[in-house]
């Protein structure tokens, strides 16, 4: 559906850091667009070859992310969008294929905007442009990191980076609603292979499983045990968009 299409027109800002980034001014050329609705979790954004006419907001807890298809027939994640950017069309001018498929995550409450109308709005405007060359910035680091990680680092150390990167976008008392067979697709491993480090995890305290979900018990022990992808790809937030990437839970 076209995002002039969509159903739910909105009225303040929606809790979307990049979008409350945006002076009052520039918010304005974009803010009459914006629509919004609440996908379910696994819905698809984009598959590849697809036309980008769309840029989606995850807002509050929602979660978008991109997977690489394989010949094998498995989807790898790469990286992992929240409240802290947006996907589709962020780097192109819209209306390319779409490489990658790109899909919800956690669902809830998505904003969306068409291609058209940033870029119209980008034209106007030096600092929203600015703004989104800046994002760009960043989501390109995201994927830098995630590259290297996936390279040099331990599953455990990866699944512990996941689990505290899920937990900053997430809402409730330490609660991840990440099944084993999502943690499996965004390691690039079988399910088993999961479970058995969540195994491991539980048995020393670190975390409790629920039904489709994960309970973090020692969120700081979990750290201790996560590479420092995390903390780069923060590092670099915040000295290109400070205070647009998310440190803690959602209240």
């Amino acid at each position: 559906m076209n995002a002039q299409e969509r159903p739910g027109q909105i009225g303040q800002r929606p809790n979307n850091n990049l979008l409350r980034r945006l002076n009052d001014s520039d918010y304005a050329l974009i803010s009459p667009y914006l629509s919004q609705d609440e996908p379910a979790s696994d819905d698809l954004l984009y598959n590849p070859g697809d036309d980008v006419d769309t840029v989606h907001f995850p807002c509050g807890a929602s979660l978008a992310a991109y997977l690489v298809p394989n010949e094998d027939g498995r989807d790898v994640e790469t990286i992992l969008v929240g409240r802290e950017g947006a996907v589709g069309g962020i780097v192109s001018l819209g209306y390319l294929p779409a490489y990658t498929r790109i899909t919800v995550k956690f669902g809830g409450p998505f904003v969306h905007l068409p291609i058209t109308r940033l870029e119209q709005a980008k034209a106007v405007s030096v600092s929203l442009r600015n703004v989104f060359a800046r994002y760009a910035d960043c989501l390109l680091a995201q994927m830098f990191q995630s590259t290297a990680c996936n390279a040099i680092h331990s599953i455990e150390q990866r699944t512990a980076k996941w689990i505290i990167s899920a937990l900053e976008r997430t809402q409730g008392p330490n609660i991840v609603p990440l099944t084993h067979e999502q943690l499996a697709t965004l390691l690039g491993v079988g399910r088993s292979y999961a479970s058995r480090v969540i195994q491991i995890f539980k048995l020393e305290g670190l975390v409790e499983t629920r039904r489709g979900s994960i309970v973090v018990r020692d969120p700081e022990g979990l750290r201790s045990r996560a590479c420092h992808c995390n903390e780069s790809v923060k590092n670099h937030f915040e000295e290109v968009l400070r205070g647009v990437y998310p440190t803690e839970a959602v209240s």
